[in-house]
């Protein structure tokens, strides 16, 4: 009943919850957009989100084009083209992303920059929910988390939220044992600026944070946030799309449901930020960044990375 795009009232819920579940027609597998907020709005750690796409992939509904899928299966299928470092017990999970490698080598990560891992055969999967596509997760994952672990990573600090997502939620919840231990930057980052709490210069700057609908999967990590901004001296300011409700930046809609929503999703979603006055958007995602950065700098709002934040807070100047 949360749903944000699927106008529904409580005895209809359940009602077509109960279809999901017994493999039955569903208005809701012809109008979910796959956002991921029902993993976070479900207290009970039965994943509906998963059972959705599982559906809609036995009965054969595609979400977006099938040559739009086709070309995202491809493009991130191994190919033994991958990168790493000098590996060490604790690595930095740069997935398929090159912007996070640059990103990587900040302060916050001088103690493990050289150790990381980038590339497709180290890539989370979890895009291909939005495809409705989990065969090739249950496909492709079990060489994933092998090729990590015969690494010697006992530690993996994921720079990506969705790679995090993937391996303390999706993973698990498709019964493959992950062997080892999954760690959100947040976390990290939080444990570094706090062991150098003394050079911290507070920003004093208001900010609007886009969530990407990956934290979905790991919704605590989102008290984290909190703590790395007021340690830097950041407000986050109030807004209507934050925390449950938030908006995701978009382009996965555009993808599977076409330009008017995904218009209509950013132009709601920015004019919240504009309006809370923020002076910096921060993101997290890379793609997120990607999405919006040029569209909030336009209506005056900085578009930042939350590393990059952190970086201003340890300098002498921005």
């Amino acid at each position: 009943m949360k749903c944000q795009y699927i106008d529904i009232k409580q005895d209809e819920a359940h009602e077509e919850m109960m279809k999901i579940i017994n493999g039955e027609d569903s208005r809701v597998l012809q109008e979910c957009v796959t956002c991921y907020a029902c993993e976070e709005y479900c207290q009970k750690g039965n994943h509906p989100f998963y059972l959705i796409t599982d559906r809609l992939e036995e009965k054969g509904i595609e979400t977006a084009s099938r040559p739009l899928t086709n070309q995202w299966i491809n493009m991130c299928e191994p190919q033994g083209k991958y990168k790493t470092g000098k590996m060490q017990a604790e690595a930095l999970s740069c997935c398929f992303i090159g912007e996070l490698r640059q990103l990587s080598r900040s302060t916050l990560f001088k103690d493990i920059s050289s150790s990381y891992v980038l590339g497709a055969e180290f890539f989370c999967q979890v895009v291909y929910l939005h495809f409705a596509k989990p065969s090739v997760i249950r496909e492709r994952m079990p060489k994933i988390l092998e090729n990590i672990a015969s690494l010697g990573v006992k530690k993996l600090i994921c720079l990506h939220d969705e790679c995090y997502g993937s391996f303390s939620s999706l993973a698990p919840a498709y019964g493959f044992a992950v062997p080892f231990e999954p760690v959100h930057y947040f976390d990290y980052v939080y444990a570094n600026l706090k062991s150098m709490e003394s050079k911290i210069r507070p920003l004093n700057v208001k900010v609007a944070y886009q969530r990407p609908c990956s934290s979905r999967l790991s919704p605590d990590k989102h008290v984290v946030l909190g703590k790395i901004l007021d340690l830097i001296g950041a407000e986050l300011v109030a807004r209507e799309y934050q925390d449950e409700n938030a908006l995701c930046c978009g382009e996965v809609l555009r993808m599977v449901k076409g330009y008017q929503l995904a218009n209509d999703v950013q132009e709601r979603n920015i004019n919240d930020i504009v309006r809370s006055s923020a002076e910096y958007c921060v993101f997290n995602c890379p793609y997120c960044q990607m999405a919006l950065s040029e569209k909030v700098a336009r209506r005056g709002v900085k578009p930042i990375h939350l590393i990059e934040l952190c970086e201003m807070a340890l300098s002498d100047s921005e």
